[in-house]
C-alpha cells in the first residue's frame, strides 16, 4: 500500500471568513464535494509548513505569513484500494484575493460559519474537520 501525506489549509480572513474552492470539474471529473479548501500532497524532504506555503502560493497566489495551526489529522482510503492518505489540516489567517490556478480550481467564495454549515457540495473530509473544530 501507498503512503502519502496532505497538508491543507481552513484560510480566514481579517473578516472572519473562511475561504472556499470550488474544484475545476476539467480535472476532478465525476467526484462528489467539490467545494474544498486549499492544499494538496506533500514534496518529501520538505518541511511540513514550506510545503503547504507552496500549496497555497500555487493554488491561490496568496504567502503564508503567519504560523499555521495544526487541527486534525485524518486517515484516508480512497476508493480502489493500494493507498493510504494521511490529511493534515491546518488553520492560516491569509490577506488579499485568490488568484486562482484554473487548473486546479474555477471559482471561490470567503463565507461565514454560518454559511459553512449548510454549503452545498462541500468535501466530505472538510466537513469532518469543520464538524469538529469549526462549526461546534
Amino acid at each position: 500500500m501507498e503512503l502519502q501525506v496532505g497538508v491543507k489549509a481552513i484560510a480566514h480572513n481579517k473578516e472572519g471568513k473562511y475561504l472556499l474552492l470550488h474544484r475545476s470539474t476539467k480535472k476532478y471529473k465525476n467526484i462528489t464535494g467539490l467545494w474544498d479548501i486549499v492544499g494538496g500532497r506533500i514534496n518529501s524532504g520538505v518541511g511540513l509548513r514550506e510545503n503547504l506555503a507552496r500549496e497555497i502560493r500555487e493554488e491561490i497566489g496568496l504567502e503564508l505569513t503567519g504560523e499555521p495551526r495544526l487541527i486534525g489529522a485524518q486517515d484516508i482510503f480512497p476508493r480502489g484500494g493500494g493507498r493510504h492518505v494521511v490529511r493534515l489540516t491546518y488553520i492560516v489567517e491569509l490577506d488579499g484575493d485568490p488568484k486562482l490556478d484554473k487548473e486546479e480550481n474555477d471559482d471561490y467564495r470567503w463565507v461565514t460559519a454560518e454559511e459553512l454549515k449548510s454549503w452545498p457540495d462541500l468535501d466530505m473530509y472538510l466537513k469532518e474537520i469543520l464538524g469538529k473544530y469549526i462549526l461546534r
